[in-house]
């Protein structure tokens, strides 16, 4: 299988209708970050990086203490697809690496996204100096790091040319090492061969 960039591979996925499967995927993970992330905040900014079709965005929107609700993402399929479900919020098809909010964000979340970068750190240093309001929380989910044995496949299962594999500890590092304070990681839905979504946040 010729491997394509992630954000190729996604449109793609928008097009033939598997974006739908993510939401059913990683639903329970998702659940348990928002929980997490919004118990101690008042009213909040929200921004999911990687948004895909945006279903978090819709569901983080619905909740009360949420005044402004936003989606970013490289798929052009996957912003198009967004908005013609949603024409409340707000979609943009950038380079995350790139991109800058006009107003910065109480709380930032992201599944499945970081390790489509060569780089996830710059990536989190990013979003850690331009994305972030002082004080504001960063959260991001991952299923493809190096304990979770059963997803070294997925480059070549899922023909995806950048996939960047690092250990639990180092992803763990790359929030440290960026700034981030009040660090914690934990696994979600973990089983007997499946090691869970690992999780980490921090504040800026």
């Amino acid at each position: 299988m010729k491997r394509k960039l992630p954000v190729d591979v996604f449109s793609d996925w928008a097009i033939n209708g598997k974006d739908v499967g993510m939401e059913k995927n990683h639903k329970f993970s998702v659940d348990n970050m928002i929980k997490f992330s919004i118990k101690k905040l008042d009213y909040f900014t929200f921004l999911d990086a990687g948004c895909g079709n945006g279903w978090v965005v819709r569901k983080v929107s619905k909740l009360n203490k949420c005044i402004k609700s936003i989606g970013i993402d490289g798929s052009q399929k996957m912003i198009e697809k967004a908005k013609s479900i949603d024409k409340k919020n707000k979609y943009y098809c950038e380079d995350l690496l790139d991109w800058k909010p006009k107003n910065k964000i109480d709380l930032v979340h992201s599944m499945e996204v970081f390790y489509y970068f060569k780089n996830p750190k710059k990536l989190i240093k990013h979003i850690y100096s331009s994305w972030l309001k002082k004080n504001s929380r960063l959260i991001m989910g991952i299923d493809y790091y190096y304990e979770n044995k059963i997803s070294h496949s997925w480059p070549n299962e899922c023909g995806i040319s950048i996939m960047s594999l690092f250990s639990e500890k180092k992803w763990e590092n790359f929030f440290f090492e960026v700034g981030f304070k009040e660090i914690k990681t934990w696994k979600v839905g973990e089983t007997k061969k499946w090691r869970g979504t690992l999780v980490i946040t921090g504040i800026k």
